[in-house]
């Protein structure tokens, strides 16, 4: 059973990361490998400045890491254990339950 604090806030954190649609496709793309910005909005099909705000959500609840590239920013997940993590989450909720739907509240967004 999870009672510390430092464990119920780590998965607090990972479940608002996976929260969004965005956020996940985000982890999803670092997952297969580091992507600079534009290059991921590009391959999102979302604004910059949308990504851009993703991407802060995702760096404050400490999953990915901005590596500084010349002038340029790559992000990458910040271990490689969170890509493993997302298949392993994936595979464990489709094996579960493959027809289910989960109904939003209202969306709260990263804070």
């Amino acid at each position: 059973m999870f009672t510390l604090a430092t464990d119920i806030d780590a998965l607090a954190r990972f479940g608002r990361a996976l929260a969004d649609p965005i956020r996940c496709r985000v982890l999803l793309a670092l997952r297969e490998s580091p992507a600079h910005p534009a290059d991921l909005a590009e391959t999102l099909g979302v604004s910059r400045t949308r990504l851009s705000n993703h991407l802060a959500c995702l760096r404050d609840c400490g999953l990915v890491v901005a590596v500084p590239v010349g002038r340029r920013v790559r992000y990458e997940l910040a271990d490689a254990r969170l890509g493993h993590a997302l298949d392993d989450l994936r595979s464990a909720v489709l094996a579960v339950e493959t027809d289910a739907t989960c109904v939003d509240a209202e969306e709260e967004g990263c804070r």
